[in-house]
C-alpha cells in the first residue's frame, strides 16, 4: 500500500485556502481515497490557544516568541501527521511551515532563523500557492478582522513566499473562481495520487516520508 500523500495549501489571508482545502477533502473522498484535513495553527491545543489569543489581538507577545510558538504548533503534531500518512491517509493541510517563515520574515525577522525551528519536520509532496494581489484580499469579506491582515505586512508575506518557493510547488491564480481553481487543484493532486501509487509497486523508497523542511 502507497503512503498517503502531504499536500499543501498556502497563500497570503483571504485567498480562499480553507474553501479550497473543504472542497479538496470531499472530493477526494468522494473518488474512494482516505483522506484528512489539517489546518495550522491548530487553535485546540494549549500552544494553539495563546496563538488564538495572540491573532485576534487578545494578548501581547514578543515577534521570536510567537514564532517559536506557531513552530510548535506544528511539531506537537508530527507524529499524527507520521502515522497518518504511512497508514495510507491523505493529508490536505491548511498552512504550515511557509507561512510561518512569511510572516515572522516579512515582520522583520531574519529569514534563516525563522526557518531553522521547522528544519527536520516532513516535508509536503505538493504544495499550492493561491495568489491573490493584496487589493482584492481588501475586498473580501472580514478582511482586517485578524493582527496580520494589513495591506503593507501582506504585501511583504507575499515576497517571501516567492523567496521559499520550491520545485512540489504549483501556483494557482487566486483572482478565478472558486470552481475553477478547484477544478485546477483537484487535477494536480489527483494526478499526484496515482503517480505515487504506480511507484510504490515498482520502489519501497517511495513510501519513506521526508523528513527535509527548509534543509540546504
Amino acid at each position: 500500500m502507497a503512503r498517503g500523500r502531504f499536500i499543501l495549501l498556502e497563500g497570503c489571508d483571504r485567498a480562499g485556502k480553507s474553501t479550497q482545502c473543504s472542497m479538496l477533502v470531499s472530493a477526494l473522498k468522494a473518488r474512494g481515497h482516505a483522506v484528512e484535513l489539517c489546518k495550522f495553527p491548530d487553535r485546540t491545543t494549549t500552544i494553539g490557544k495563546m496563538i488564538h489569543a495572540y491573532l485576534t489581538n487578545a494578548q501581547e507577545l514578543d515577534d521570536k516568541a510567537v514564532h517559536l510558538l506557531f513552530s510548535a504548533n506544528r511539531w506537537e503534531a508530527m507524529q499524527s501527521i507520521r502515522r497518518k500518512l504511512l497508514s495510507g491517509t491523505h493529508l490536505v493541510v491548511d498552512r504550515y511551515a511557509y507561512s510561518g517563515v512569511a510572516f515572522s520574515t516579512a515582520k522583520g525577522l531574519d529569514l534563516t532563523w525563522c526557518k531553522n525551528p521547522d528544519r527536520g519536520l516532513i516535508r509536503p509532496d505538493l504544495t499550492f500557492f493561491l495568489d491573490l494581489p493584496t487589493s482584492e484580499a481588501e475586498r473580501r469579506g472580514g478582511f482586517g478582522e485578524e493582527r496580520y491582515e494589513k495591506r503593507e505586512l501582506q504585501e511583504k508575506v507575499r515576497d517571501v513566499f516567492l523567496q521559499l518557493q520550491s520545485k512540489e510547488w504549483v501556483m494557482i491564480d487566486a483572482c478565478k473562481s472558486v470552481e475553477a481553481m478547484h477544478h485546477e487543484i483537484l487535477k494536480e493532486t489527483e494526478h499526484k495520487i496515482q503517480v505515487a501509487e504506480a511507484d510504490a509497486k515498482l520502489a519501497e523508497e517511495d513510501d519513506v516520508l521526508v523528513e527535509d523542511m527548509f534543509q540546504d
